[in-house]
Parts: C-alpha cells; sequence; structure tokens
C-alpha cells in the first residue's frame, strides 16, 4: 500500500503557523518578545493533550477527549517525517535529548553531514538534491505508515506546488497574529481541495482537507 503524504499543523486565524520574531535570528530580540506568547496561544490546546504529556514525558494527567485522539491518531500514521533546516536548527536546539519523532526523518538542507541518532528511534537524516530525493527516501522508510511533512511554511509550500501532498489538517486557534510565517504564501490556486472533516472544541477547531487530483 502506497503511503500517503499529509501534512498537520497549527494555524493562527489569520494563516500564519508561527509568529514574527520565532526564528534563530530574533527569537532573543526585546522588540519580538510577544513571540513566545503569541506561540503559547495557538499551541496551548496542544500541552494539555495526555498523549502529548506522555510522549514529552512531561508527567500524568492530561485530557482525553477529541483534540486527545487526534493527536494521538496523527503520530501513530507517522512513519516517517520531512523538515525544513531551519526547522531542524530550531529544534537541534530545544528539543529534548528524546526527539517527540520516534521515526526516522529527513532534512532537507545543503549541510553535508552523517545520520545523527537519538534515543527513542529517531534518526535524522540529512538531504542535500531535493525534496523529491528526500521523499523517495521517506517513502523507502514508512513502510505501510504516512509521511508526514512536517514544516517549517516553505517545506510545505513545496510539496504542496509539486503536487506531492495527499491531504492535510489545519488546527485553528483562535488568535491573530497579524505577521509571520504564513502558511499558504505563494501556493498554487489551481490545487483543488474538499473539506473531508471539521470538528471544533472550545480551544481548536480541526479541519482535514483531501486534495483532488
Amino acid at each position: 500500500m502506497k503511503s500517503n503524504v499529509f501534512f498537520d499543523i497549527a494555524a493562527s486565524l489569520d494563516g500564519f503557523i508561527a509568529p514574527e520574531g520565532m526564528d534563530m535570528a530574533h527569537a532573543a530580540d526585546p522588540e519580538y518578545k510577544q513571540w513566545l506568547s503569541l506561540w503559547s496561544k495557538l499551541q496551548g490546546w496542544v500541552f494539555q493533550q495526555k498523549f502529548f504529556r506522555e510522549n514529552l514525558k512531561l508527567g500524568e494527567g492530561g485530557e482525553t477527549g477529541h483534540d486527545n485522539r487526534m493527536l494521538e491518531e496523527t503520530f501513530k500514521r507517522t512513519g516517517v517525517s520531512i523538515v525544513g533546516k531551519r526547522m531542524f536548527e530550531g529544534g537541534e536546539l530545544f528539543w529534548p535529548e528524546e526527539a517527540p519523532f520516534h521515526t526516522p526523518v529527513f532534512v532537507l538542507t545543503h549541510e553535508v553531514r552523517k545520520p545523527w541518532v537519538r534515543p527513542g528511534g529517531t534518526t535524522f537524516h540529512f538531504v542535500n538534491d531535493g525534496i523529491e530525493s528526500a521523499l523517495g527516501q521517506a517513502r523507502r522508510a514508512a513502510g505501510n505508515k504516512d509521511i508526514r511533512i512536517a514544516g517549517g511554511a516553505k517545506v510545505i509550500q513545496q510539496y504542496f506546488n509539486a503536487g506531492l501532498v495527499d491531504e492535510f489538517t489545519i488546527h485553528y486557534s483562535p488568535v491573530f497574529f497579524g505577521g509571520g510565517e504564513q502558511l499558504f504564501l505563494g501556493i498554487n490556486k489551481d490545487v483543488n481541495v474538499k473539506i473531508r472533516e471539521a470538528v471544533a472544541s472550545k480551544d481548536v477547531t480541526h479541519v482535514t482537507f483531501q486534495i483532488e487530483k
């Protein structure tokens, strides 16, 4: 069975997945100090879920409703993740020693580097020859599971515009950023999508889209 290629990401109501200042160049700049507060509002629903807390070893407790089930189902269906260099560089500094993927991860980068093996089943592989090469390697590693384009926005856009994405889920939190990393900047407007499912909780609305090919 061929693996599905998908992305699953949180976004503000005005279409941003990260606020201004949430990058290595500006994170410590006082002018951008509001980024952490905005990002916490975007991801606040995630921190409350039982599966998230267990996966990052944050202790017992947490919610067990639909929001929690969506996180767990996404994790269990993912056999491989693909990330961009910027996302990896930020995570390399802040992820715990046992990185949260627990799968192979293919990093799109110009840097030549040997695979980086982490505890808990995560191995980062560094791909220097483009998105299709990374996807080909991901398909061979995914087994009978799916391939997640984990981000950031530019990586998602590249796969989307190349017609390589099968479906995606956006978790809309009730917050406006007013600027930052825009999910669908420069997206191919000729791609046809349909809503497969929309479910709302008290904190977030989950919308899953199917791409018609």
